[in-house]
């Protein structure tokens, strides 16, 4: 659908191709090792994995800054399991947490497979609310660097995805059109509608389980890109 007119294709990183869910699942498990935390981990990742989400979509809108946010999921999470913690071990939970995440480097079945299927045709470039320094690591340690020309981050823009701003200083930077450009991520706020709103055509990875919806293309996993492009 897209062969002809797409030259550039741009990736969302966490739960687009790098598997965020996963390897927070292994930074959890080593740090409470580490600190003698002795909460069930599927207990904490249950209440853990939508609570995050809430609190990154907070701060998405700016109602709340970074440190606020590593911070506050945890106590959320903590006191809805009745787990007694105080605010000194949640904050070294928080600090090691960050420095832990991105030594981990599982991705998304079929990432590899579909950025090798990418790259002779088309360049690649990455779009990320992220923690520069944490997007740097992630996209190094798991061999993935290499395929992009240019990351985009939210520190770096000012702003965050939907904001169109870092949409169009993508484009900017990579000197490419919006007609030309495509976006494919797993949030449909922040990567879909705010894609749309500078005029990028989109491929939204469903990995959410998010209602069907008319904002572009819908896929199940990596592999469907192949449809079209």
């Amino acid at each position: 659908m897209y062969r002809e007119l797409v030259t550039d294709v741009f990736f969302d990183l966490d739960h687009t191709l790098w598997d965020f869910e996963k390897n927070s699942a292994l930074t959890f498990q080593k740090i409470f090792e580490e600190h003698n935390v002795r909460v069930e981990l599927e207990d904490f990742l249950r209440e853990y994995v939508p609570v995050n989400l809430a609190f990154w979509k907070l701060y998405r809108e700016n109602k709340i800054q970074k440190e606020a946010l590593r911070y506050l999921r945890l106590r959320k999470v903590f006191d809805s399991l009745k787990y007694p913690i105080d605010d000194l071990l949640i904050t070294l939970l928080a600090d090691a947490y960050i420095e832990h995440l991105s030594t981990y480097d599982h991705l998304l079945p079929y990432s590899r497979e579909i950025l090798n299927y990418l790259k002779p045709t088309y360049r690649m470039h990455i779009i990320t609310n992220g923690f520069e320094e944490i997007q740097a690591k992630k996209l190094r340690n798991s061999n993935i660097h290499g395929y992009f020309e240019q990351v985009i981050n939210s520190e770096m823009a000012g702003v965050k995805k939907p904001d169109p701003f870092i949409f169009q200083l993508a484009l900017e930077r990579t000197g490419v059109l919006p007609n030309r450009a495509l976006m494919i991520g797993d949030n449909l706020e922040a990567d879909i509608i705010g894609a749309r709103a500078v005029g990028f055509h989109t491929i939204h990875l469903n990995v959410h389980k998010d209602p069907l919806h008319k904002h572009g293309e819908i896929i199940d996993d990596l592999r469907e890109i192949k449809l079209y492009l």
